[in-house]
């Protein structure tokens, strides 16, 4: 699985994303909307919203957080296979 994160350090919803993927150990790319030209932009142009984080798994566009929800824990382990004890 192929995983990118579209994220800016300022974004406390990313730093939550963040810290679920790496304490399951999953492995993935960061893409920092700051720093890396056109990525906003792009963002944009896939989703149609500004809003980060979002995940790139596999080529699928997906939006890890729902406002008002936070970060949607169960929906994204299922999504990415974690199993849960």
């Amino acid at each position: 699985m192929e995983l990118v994160v579209y994220s800016s350090l300022w974004c406390p919803d990313c730093r939550v994303a963040k810290r679920f993927l790496q304490g399951h150990d999953i492995p993935f790319k960061e893409v920092d909307i700051e720093t890396t030209p056109g990525a906003a932009e792009e963002v944009v142009a896939r989703t149609g919203k500004r809003a980060i984080p979002q995940f790139v798994i596999d080529g699928e566009w997906v939006q890890p957080y729902r406002t008002g929800e936070g970060f949607l824990y169960e929906e994204m382990a299922e999504r990415l296979g974690i199993k849960e004890p």
